[in-house]
Formats: structure tokens, C-alpha cells, sequence
């Protein structure tokens, strides 16, 4: 579509992989958009401000972590991949698809990550993840979690879990700002180099 607009405005035909090549050049790079809110976190301002504050404060007694859950497919995600022109790769599958899902914690400051793994993503795998982190973190006096929105976070059972452990603080990121969580990156590095059949050389 870029080559046919050149050609429209200037009357010059550059070839679709012409276009490929020299845009990089250009910075221009491929990549997806960030999805945004129409209407603005009105809280944005404030949740930001706290979480500034509990990662500057943090500390061996009062450590702060990144909190988030990921969905794990037996089945491979099948992506692009190198091939041999006219020869389509396969991917041998297990068959039906099982799902697992991980929540992590990520340290701020020392990049360590505790992690627990459940059949389903409900209150139980965030209550077991915190759980986890209560026993490996027994001198803290305050943990801090940063996290979504997702409402397992907010259910009745983990409300319950942290009324009878008060030394947990939750700090909600704003809405639609996942790119505030750092754990965010680690998913999408499992994702990436794990679950991701797309980088796979397949000359097969």
C-alpha cells in the first residue's frame, strides 16, 4: 500500500520489497500498536505516584514485586518461520490442547522471580502465590505487589487471605498500562523463545 501512495504522489514505482528494505533504514520499524484508553485512568496520577513511592522505599524489610499471571499451551503457538520455498513445515502436536497457567512474582531489585503453577487462573493460584511468597520472605515486614486489575485480585477470597495477613499491599497499576509492570517483559520472553513455534528454523 506505501509503494502504491508513492507512486500516486510522486509518479514513482518502487517495488513492494524495495520498500521493506529501505524503511529500517529510515527507523522505521514494523511492530504492533499499544492499545490505549479513550477515557483516561482518572486515578492514573495517583496509582502512579504510590508505586514510584513503595519502588524507591523499597528494601530487604519492605521488598516490592511485580505480579502478574500467564497462560502455558501444551499445543505449540505456530507463528512464521524460515522454510524452503515451496515446502510448508509442520509442527507435530499432542492433539487436544491443556492449559496451565503460572503467576509470577518479580523482585524489583533483584530481578529474582517466585513462581506457582495451577490448573486454573482463579483466586487460588494468586492466594498460592502469595502464600509462596509469605514462606520464602518470612522477615519482611511489608510486601508490596504491583499488579492489574484482573479480578482475581480483588475477589473475596484473596480479601479474605489479606485480612489475616496484613504485612501484603496491593498497588493497583492504571488501567490499560500494562507496560508498568516489568513482569510483563518475562511473558513475552517465555512466549517468545518457549511457547512460540516462530523461532524455529524449519528446513524440514
Amino acid at each position: 500500500m506505501l509503494a502504491e501512495q508513492v507512486q500516486q504522489a510522486l509518479g514513482i514505482f518502487i517495488h513492494a520489497s524495495t520498500v521493506r528494505r529501505v524503511l529500517p533504514k529510515l527507523g522505521v520499524k514494523w511492530k504492533r500498536a499499544r492499545p490505549t484508553l479513550q477515557i483516561p485512568d482518572a486515578k492514573k496520577d495517583r496509582k502512579m505516584r504510590a508505586i514510584e513511592r513503595a519502588l524507591l522505599e523499597a528494601s530487604e524489610e519492605k521488598p516490592v514485586f511485580y505480579v502478574d499471571e500467564v497462560d502455558i499451551d501444551l499445543n505449540p503457538r505456530i507463528g512464521a518461520c524460515w522454510s524452503r520455498k515451496g515446502r510448508q513445515p509442520t509442527v507435530p502436536t499432542p492433539g487436544q490442547n491443556q492449559k496451565r497457567y503460572l503467576a509470577g512474582a518479580l523482585h524489583s531489585r533483584t530481578g529474582k522471580v517466585v513462581w506457582v503453577e495451577w490448573p486454573k487462573k482463579n483466586s487460588e493460584i494468586f492466594v498460592r502465590l502469595m502464600a509462596e511468597l509469605r514462606k520464602r520472605y518470612r522477615r519482611a515486614r511489608k510486601i508490596t505487589l504491583i499488579l492489574d486489575n484482573y479480578v482475581i485480585h480483588k475477589s473475596a477470597m484473596t480479601k479474605c487471605f489479606l485480612s489475616r495477613h496484613p504485612k501484603f499491599k496491593l498497588l493497583f497499576q492504571p488501567v490499560y498500562h500494562p507496560w508498568v509492570n516489568r513482569i510483563e517483559r518475562l511473558w513475552k520472553k517465555l512466549h517468545d523463545t518457549v511457547t512460540n513455534y516462530s523461532q524455529i528454523w524449519c528446513m524440514t
